[in-house]
């Protein structure tokens, strides 16, 4: 009986730990007005989202790939065909590769829309509070889907150019652990295991 309730003990604490977002948390620091200027810029767009390729059918073979692949976790058709959507085209227009982004959500949020961390960063990219004050505006939701991923993206692309093209620091930059292999290991990891696209002929 003690074996048993042990086993019980352990599904819960398994199945607890497996709503708790990896709570990325970055760290505020002061932008200049010309980085704020252009960040404020990119947040501010309205264009609707689209598949950026050349031609339908390589949007609609990458929709329908990526698609069956979060079926499990995102159930709705509808609702998944936007967010994948929405994450190829911010990420697009943010110079960053949809699929990559993809594995930093499956790490930052498991694709939770309304996840939030103990630092209270908040939805599928984990987006900490203070950025609507520094590059948004304060009735901005970061719940909402589309503006969390734009928020998310604009970032990123932020810390990439502030290192230089290196994305394994921009990705520690990212979740507030610079010079920690931790955290750019598990989102590279993820992007190459669960989202990795390799162009098929079509």
């Amino acid at each position: 009986m003690l074996r048993d309730l042990k086993i019980s003990w352990l599904i819960c604490l398994g199945a607890l730990v497996s709503n708790i977002s990896f709570a990325g948390s970055q760290l505020e620091e002061p932008l200049s007005n010309s980085v704020k200027a252009m960040m404020q810029r990119s947040i501010s767009d309205k264009a609707a989202p689209k598949l950026a390729f050349t031609r339908a059918e390589e949007s609609d073979v990458w929709l329908q790939e990526m698609s069956q692949r979060l079926k499990s976790r995102v159930p709705n058709n509808t609702y998944r065909e936007d967010l994948l959507r929405t994450i190829h085209y911010e990420a697009t227009r943010s110079g960053l590769d949809p699929q990559m982004v993809l594995g930093l959500i499956d790490v930052e949020s498991g694709f939770n829309k309304y996840a939030l961390s103990s630092a209270g960063a908040r939805g599928f990219m984990q987006v900490m509070p203070f950025w609507l004050r520094n590059i948004g505006a304060s009735d901005h939701n970061l719940f909402q889907l589309r503006t969390n991923l734009r928020y998310g993206c604009t970032i990123l692309r932020h810390y990439i150019n502030i290192e230089h093209g290196d994305l394994y620091r921009a990705l520690g930059r990212y979740n507030g652990s610079l010079g920690q292999s931790n955290y750019p290991n598990l989102v590279l990891g993820a992007w190459r295991k669960n989202w990795n696209y390799p162009q098929k002929d079509i």
